[in-house]
């Protein structure tokens, strides 16, 4: 696990870097075909602004937008009990606890890091697992917290909106500028222009084929590590099992948060393939029977 947690500050902090990179291209490219040097230095310093802004929010926007409701232990005592021992067996400290008023199967873990997470399950979940396979549901869930995936992924998401946010709003202010007569001193900014907008198509496409590859990469992990956690593979086997046969999307399912569940909250309203934000769980259950008979 340490060797995780190491891994994934690591790449946050290269990731940050890179999308810093992308970022100060973009602003670049737009710079040049706007013929404003200036405006590189305010698309990144206002790109970087709003990456900090809704790093620190991520976990209260995840909340909003499924509508979950934090509880305490009197309010659902078996569920806050099974959160309770698994943090006290991987050494995290107890995060905070949250119910979604859904039907669907599903949970999610956010926050910036172990001392700021949240846990928060469906109840739809509650009402079809039993103890063994809430335990590995929970115990996933936790081992995103103690791994710092949710930090990491806090960090990618808010990169990646940034450079949506930026590519959007260049494609819309492009279509209604005008850029100088067709004289020769504007060829510059014309080659300029063309390049920042085949810019702001492709880096949106970049970043998101990105983040969802992290994703997935992420949700092998967290099953491996879950498993350890709980010693029983196939508590959590079952569970996916279970979550699998559910075919309706969430009520409150967002493209913005799919990345964070278990298991794809869009179900059919997301396209399959390169992008998908979850692997697929028959082989999730597969690598998870595999674990069990070498165990």
């Amino acid at each position: 696990m340490y060797s995780q947690i190491a891994r994934n500050k690591r790449l946050s902090i290269i990731f940050v870097i890179l999308f810093v990179v992308i970022i100060g291209g973009l602003g670049y490219l737009i710079a040049e075909a706007f013929g404003q040097p200036s405006y590189a230095y305010i698309i990144l310093v206002a790109s970087l602004s709003y990456a900090v802004i809704s790093y620190f929010a991520s976990a209260r926007i995840a909340i909003a937008m499924s509508g979950a409701r934090e509880v305490q232990k009197s309010d659902a005592p078996e569920l806050y009990r099974v959160v309770e021992n698994l943090s006290i067996a991987s050494g995290l400290p107890m995060p905070k606890v949250y119910t979604i008023d859904d039907p669907a199967p599903n949970a999610f873990a956010t926050g910036r890091d172990p001392q700021h997470a949240i846990v928060a399950v469906t109840s739809g979940l509650l009402n079809i697992m039993d103890k063994p396979e809430l335990e590995g549901v929970l115990a996933h869930e936790l081992s995103h917290v103690g791994n710092y995936d949710i930090r990491f992924m806090a960090v990618v998401v808010a990169l990646v909106a940034v450079v949506s946010v930026i590519s959007d709003l260049f494609l819309r202010l492009s279509f209604w500028s005008s850029f100088g007569d067709e004289d020769e001193g504007n060829n510059g900014n014309q080659l300029f222009m063309i390049l920042a907008i085949v810019g702001a198509i492709l880096a949106p496409l970049i970043a998101l084929v990105v983040q969802l590859a992290v994703s997935r990469q992420r949700e092998y992990l967290a099953d491996s590590s879950g498993a350890l956690l709980t010693r029983y593979p196939d508590g959590l086997a079952s569970a996916l099992a279970k979550i699998g046969t559910y075919n309706k999307p969430m009520q409150k399912a967002s493209s913005a948060t799919a990345h964070l569940y278990i298991s794809n909250p869009l179900k059919g309203r997301s396209l399959g393939g390169l992008f998908d934000t979850h692997p697929p769980i028959e082989e999730r259950i597969k690598r998870l029977q595999a674990m069990d008979t070498k165990a």
